[in-house]
């Protein structure tokens, strides 16, 4: 089986320039006597960065390419002229990349946005030449700074995610079949656990031109935190998402005590991730009946707004997105991804505010997605 493009943890080797020396030239010309010092400075050596690239979506080309080293500058020359300095080197990462030394794993940064540069290691300056020492007292100084050194680090670059839903469920909960029914994307969909090897990204439309990104992870399953199943590996997609949508089909024995065994285990890779806005998704509705329905309702959780869908037939998919975008926009606007940060504030400037709001007040009164005390 050929191996997948996906790759969102690597380590390498980086290392920058070391600066030139300086040179101890003296000049020598005919007819000028006793010229003096004149050896240049030597060249800075080239610094290594990080770069944000919104065109990456893996850390792929890092596999094969695990030694970054950028060039050294070049010594002094006569006539006090500078050595060059060496070549920077830029390294392109997916938005969301967030990097630690490998030895001590400390936390080092993080690129959040396009385009934007974080040095990572510097290089060393170049060595002053001889002319610079030279004074009234002393006019032929026979020595000069040697460059600095380069500097090296083993650095872990870890890919995470930017989205503003992320999908939390069991194996062939049905989490693929949602995203590939409201988004693009175009994930593998099996009638076997594990299908979903790698996290899938889509963006999903909503009213009026606005959007939000959704990803779906691998399924986890009970003792995940153990390194059962797939592990805990790729709950670090879901650090930054500001909604997480907890999926369980609708003919699960018992939903609220599935909700509560992953609740445990994202409460066991992080505590923090409790803390973000739940909303839990019944898929596989259109395996129950209204009579059935009714029923399981008062078995749900209290403490979390709820939804009732089916991928499949497309049945309350509307309520689904609305409920989502609603748990979005509620005291998450510095927590979502820009395409949401920029629909929010078309929204707040007036961009179809008042029949928007309108609408959508009458509507949440109306479903069925939310806990049964807020209805």
């Amino acid at each position: 089986m050929s191996e997948s493009n996906f790759v969102d943890y690597v380590k390498i080797y980086c290392r920058s320039g070391s600066g030139g020396a300086g040179s101890r030239h003296f000049r020598r010309e005919k007819f000028v006597p006793k010229g003096g010092p004149d050896g240049g400075n030597g060249g800075r050596g080239g610094n290594v960065y990080l770069r944000g690239n919104r065109h990456y979506w893996t850390l792929l080309p890092l596999r094969y390419d695990r030694h970054i080293m950028a060039t050294n500058g070049e010594s002094g020359g006569t006539k006090k002229s500078s050595g060059k300095d060496g070549e920077d080197v830029y390294i392109d990462v997916p938005l969301g990349t967030v990097c630690y030394n490998a030895n001590t794993g400390d936390y080092i940064c993080e690129v959040k946005e396009d385009q934007e540069t974080i040095l990572l290691l510097k290089g060393g300056r170049g060595g002053l030449g001889n002319y610079n020492f030279a004074t009234s007292t002393n006019q032929a100084p026979r020595y000069a700074q040697p460059g600095e050194p380069y500097q090296e680090m083993h650095v872990v670059l870890q890919l995470k995610m930017l989205a503003d839903v992320g999908l939390v469920g069991f194996p062939n909960a049905g989490k693929s079949t949602l995203i590939s029914a409201i988004s693009a994307a175009k994930p593998k969909i099996a009638d076997y656990p594990f299908t979903t090897l790698e996290p899938q990204l889509g963006i999903v439309n909503y009213r009026d031109g606005r959007s939000f990104v959704m990803a779906d992870i691998p399924g986890i399953i009970e003792g995940a935190s153990e390194g059962k199943g797939l592990g805990l590996r790729f709950l670090r997609h879901i650090e930054r998402n500001s909604v997480l949508l907890f999926l369980v089909p609708a003919d699960s024995d018992d939903i609220a005590k599935s909700y509560q065994i992953l609740r445990h285990e994202l409460e066991q890779y992080n505590p923090d991730l409790l803390d973000k806005n739940h909303i839990l998704g019944i898929s596989k509705a259109d395996l129950i009946d209204d009579e059935l329905k009714e029923l399981l309702i008062p078995t749900l959780p209290k403490d979390i707004p709820y939804c009732f869908f089916s991928a499949v037939t497309t049945k309350g998919l509307v309520e689904l997105k609305d409920l989502i975008w609603k748990s979005i926009t509620v005291n998450n606007f510095h927590d979502v991804s820009p395409l949401v940060q920029q629909n929010m504030h078309a929204t707040l400037v007036g961009r179809m505010l008042d029949d928007t709001d309108e609408m959508e007040t009458v509507y949440y009164e109306e479903t069925e997605c939310l806990p049964e005390d807020e209805e």
